[in-house]
């Protein structure tokens, strides 16, 4: 009997902290300036530049990478405007030298 309720005691336990590590807080509107390129294994991610509308970070313009379709113009909502995403380094427009 004793496995049993110490099985119990475990699962509620990692049912509790599933939802710690989302991200708390406001978003930030960014309006996207220009498209870099695209990169990721396959090409499915877009690099942009945006420019962030609101918050303590007004008028900054940083590099982020977006999957889905998006152009000129967007209005992206950031949960978080610390990180910025790296340069991409090659010209190669779509997946590995096709």
């Amino acid at each position: 009997m004793g496995s049993k309720k110490k099985q119990k005691i475990r699962e509620v336990k990692a049912e509790a902290m599933k939802g710690v590590d989302k991200v708390v807080g406001k978003s930030v509107p960014a309006k996207i300036e220009d498209v870099v390129g695209r990169t990721g294994f396959r090409g499915e991610i877009t690099q942009v530049r945006c420019k962030i509308l609101e918050g303590s970070e007004k008028g900054k313009l940083m590099r982020r990478n977006v999957k889905g379709p998006v152009q000129l113009g967007d209005i992206l909502m950031l949960r978080e405007t610390q990180i910025e995403a790296r340069r991409i380094k090659s010209k190669v427009t779509k997946g590995a030298f096709t």
